[in-house]
């Protein structure tokens, strides 16, 4: 049973994702400032045979990274899987965007990312194992989107990151790579505020070859693969998951 440590996991794709290694056997960590939903998650999961637990994070807080992972790994030792996907997405129109609004969506989007994995990397590279995913976005590593400059930039730091931490693990035996997922129906999407809502989303589904809108098992699959044996020789790669939407274009 691996121990898997998912950021961002109450809702949309990141509990989706714990869904996926739950049903493989695996001991999934949900991790997210929702607290109510995180809790709701993870007992979804524990009602459905699966192993599942689920610990406040905040991942803007250097303290909170360090103490999770402290905890999990004093009860069931190192990480053998990280999915980094704790993320914002907020529309801050050029005009109105202030440096604290820039640099929360970084902190969330990217630096937040950093911060698990360092937290956690000593104890994988000891082990000589283990798998860090991190979500990207179409957006930032394909183009960008207006009123979402913050957003698309921590996108595109994502594909960096991944690139350099692929780089400086790969020597222990740990492989990193990131999904950027398309069109995808989750709460964030659907919010007609900071993104296109559902109206917006039905009105895309044509543009995508697949002739569907992308569903959290969507990503969760890729991920569960990236993780697995089976991706043993993958590494520093992001994989583009948008049925065929930037293809088209």
């Amino acid at each position: 049973m691996r121990n898997v440590l998912i950021t961002g996991a109450g809702i949309g794709i990141g509990k989706g994702i714990a869904t996926a290694f739950a049903t493989l056997g695996d001991h999934v960590v949900l991790t997210d400032v929702l607290e109510a939903e995180g809790a709701a998650a993870a007992a979804e999961i524990r009602a459905s045979g699966g192993s599942a637990e689920f610990m406040r994070l905040d991942v803007t807080s250097t303290t909170e990274a360090n103490r999770v992972v402290a905890a999990v790994e004093a009860a069931r030792g190192p990480l053998d899987v990280i999915v980094a996907n704790a993320g914002i997405a907020h529309k801050i129109p050029l005009q109105t965007m202030t440096d604290e609004l820039w640099h929360h969506t970084l902190d969330v989007d990217l630096t937040g990312m950093i911060r698990v994995v360092r937290a956690a990397a000593s104890r994988m590279k000891a082990a000589k194992r283990g798998s860090i995913v991190c979500i990207s976005s179409v957006v930032g590593t394909a183009y960008g989107w207006a009123d979402h400059v913050p957003y698309s930039a921590a996108k595109a730091g994502v594909a960096g990151l991944v690139k350099g931490l692929a780089i400086d693990l790969a020597p222990d035996g740990i492989r990193v790579n990131g999904i950027a997922p398309g069109l995808i129906r989750t709460a964030q999407t659907l919010d007609p505020v900071n993104s296109v809502g559902a109206a917006g989303l039905e009105a895309m589904t044509p543009r995508v070859p697949l002739g569907r809108i992308g569903e959290p098992r969507d990503i969760a699959d890729v991920v569960a693969f990236l993780a697995s044996d089976q991706a043993r020789y993958v590494t520093g790669q992001i994989i583009t998951v948008d049925g065929g939407l930037l293809v088209a274009l």
